[in-house]
């Protein structure tokens, strides 16, 4: 009887009915369309090209090698960039360094430099 009375308000009123909703976006929706699928013969063209290019690079590489190597970073303008970007450095901290150890005296309204750091002059033992 409630199977019954369930079709029959389907058909009183469609509006209802499940199998007439707008069906759910799908994911290919939300992409521009794509471009037509490119031949067997081209796929090929592009590989080959791709290989062509991949011998030039490497013989390039084998006939100037002097081209492609790294240049050294100093590790001492390294250490001292690094320290001069640290944003958690506050007035007051000690950094320890090649050259002995600094106390920061900076102030946070101005760009860090050099002038900040005054060296930490240890008190002699005895």
């Amino acid at each position: 009887m409630i199977v019954a009375g369930a079709l029959g308000l389907g058909l009183v009123h469609p509006s209802l009915c499940l199998a007439q909703t707008e069906p759910e976006p799908s994911l290919n929706d939300y992409f521009p369309p794509s471009e037509p699928e490119i031949s067997r013969d081209e796929w090929r063209r592009r590989i080959e090209d791709a290989r062509r290019r991949a011998r030039e690079v490497s013989r390039e590489r084998r006939e100037h090698p002097e081209l492609y190597r790294p240049i050294p970073e100093d590790p001492d303008l390294v250490a001292t960039e690094r320290l001069l970007n640290d944003e958690s450095l506050q007035r007051g901290d000690i950094v320890a360094t090649k050259k002995g150890m600094f106390v920061y005296q900076g102030r946070p309204d101005q760009p860090r430099r050099d002038q900040d750091f005054v060296p930490v002059n240890p008190k002699s033992v005895r």
